[in-house]
């Protein structure tokens, strides 16, 4: 079986989202910057309130899902459904937009670090719009696996095989069938992942460097994974930390203008006189 090897490395540029919170984008800088159905991935981390504490006041979405997941630190959520919650350390909100949701995020924190990553992912356009959903999924409920010495996955979303076992994350049977996880490598330690070559996947190391196959690959440069079978992933004395995507491409043509994602500038335009007729998040 082949090994899948690093086809592209794009590293995390400045950038600036919501009421000035900063963080490094990696996927997303630009349209080119993009890999189906993954259309944005942004770290954010800092414990300089300044950075953060203006947060993410009420913004629209439409037409793809959104992954929140927190290292450090407490964000609090609330959308135009009434639902409310607060994500901490090791948690998840994953929130589909479908046809249309109005949502903030906010810090439930005035000092300290707060670091966290954000995903986003399109929906096919027979899925665009659908109800808006989301779930918020505590630490405690994401499994732990350690397929190797040395290591330990946390499985937000699919399924591994440990020892002829299958882990299964709290997120399973979505369209494109996405795989999030979370690799925390001890020093020198590695292992090897069957990755299906039909799923367009990327790592990114978050802490330390790590080696993906006979490529380097280091802290906050996001590496594109071209075909094969399975990955390999190793680290060195220092050992590291890297999130590993991957999910069925969908195909089709992409039209974003902003916070809203369709097929075609037509779409755009409706989203758009929908959210200034207030009816974006209403149903069809």
């Amino acid at each position: 079986m082949s090994t899948r090897a690093v086809e592209r490395i794009i590293p995390a540029v400045k950038a600036s989202d919501g009421a000035g919170v900063r963080l490094m984008r990696s996927l997303g800088q630009s349209p080119h910057t993009r890999l189906d159905p993954f259309l944005m991935f942004d770290e954010f981390g800092s414990d300089q309130p300044e950075d953060y504490r203006g947060g993410f006041p009420p913004h629209p979405h439409r037409g793809f899902e959104t992954v929140t997941y927190m290292m450090a630190g407490r964000m609090r959520h609330r959308d135009h459904m009434d639902n409310e919650g607060i994500i901490g350390p090791g948690d998840v909100q994953w929130m589909t937009a479908g046809r249309g949701v109005i949502h903030e995020e906010m810090p439930e924190q005035e000092e300290g670090l707060m670091r966290g990553f954000q995903l986003w992912i399109n929906l096919p356009a027979a899925e665009k719009m659908k109800p808006a959903a989301y779930r918020d999924i505590p630490a405690g409920q994401i499994p732990r696996a350690s397929p190797a010495p040395g290591v330990e996955v946390r499985i937000i979303a699919g399924q591994i095989e440990v020892a002829g076992t299958p882990v299964t994350g709290p997120i399973h049977g979505l369209s494109t069938d996405p795989l999030y996880l979370d690799i925390e490598l001890g020093a020198d330690a590695g292992f090897t992942l069957p990755l299906a070559d039909e799923r367009n996947a990327f790592v990114y190391p978050f802490d330390g460097n790590v080696r993906v196959g006979d490529s380097h690959l280091d802290r906050r440069h996001l590496g594109i994974l071209g075909s094969g079978g399975e990955l390999s992933l190793k680290a060195g004395p220092d050992g590291a930390r890297v999130l590993l995507l991957a999910a069925r491409p969908i195909g089709e043509p992409v039209a974003q203008w902003g916070p809203f994602v369709m097929n075609n500038r037509e779409e755009i335009e409706q989203a758009l006189a929908d959210y200034r007729a207030g009816t974006l998040a209403e149903p069809a």
